[in-house]
């Protein structure tokens, strides 16, 4: 006759498989629902009005806070757009396992500065919450993208 307590740890396994089955099959159905991404030119011209498109405010920039491979306090010009991610033909590459390929965008319209997520894996955060659409930024506002950290300064 097996041990009972053989038995339950055989029981406690299969119920930890299974949720870790259950985990891994809700994240793929989460992934293929996502919207298809943005194509390269669009991003943001459903949300916003398209005057002066690119006008930034000369003193627009990014400064990196930490992580990302980049030195901290090193500063990147705003300009029409810079994007954010991993991929290597981008404005600002960064050493982020949690960042993806393109992942954010930061970009000027009307004199203004925004900030939109490119339909990342892991999420854009601005100031701890979640950018589903394009955000106006702030002085001194704090982006997060994955253990990267950069300052707004405007």
């Amino acid at each position: 006759m097996a041990d009972p307590i053989e038995v339950l740890l055989k029981f406690a396994f299969l119920a930890v498989l299974y949720l870790f089955l259950l985990w891994v099959a809700r994240s793929a159905l989460k992934d293929l629902r996502r919207p298809a991404p943005y194509a390269d030119d669009v991003h943001a011209d459903a949300y916003l009005p398209d005057d002066s498109a690119g006008a930034v405010p000369s003193a627009a920039r990014l400064v990196s806070e930490g992580g990302g491979g980049l030195r901290t306090g090193q500063s990147f010009v705003v300009g029409p757009e810079l994007v954010i991610g991993r991929a290597a033909d981008i404005d600002i590459q960064i050493d982020d396992s949690f960042a993806s390929g393109k992942h954010a965008r930061v970009f000027g319209r009307d004199g203004h500065v925004y900030i939109e997520d490119m339909n990342s894996t892991n999420g854009t955060y601005l100031n701890g919450h979640r950018v589903r659409t394009p955000e106006l930024l702030h002085p001194d506002d704090k982006i997060h993208i994955g253990d990267t950290e950069f300052r707004y300064v405007g």
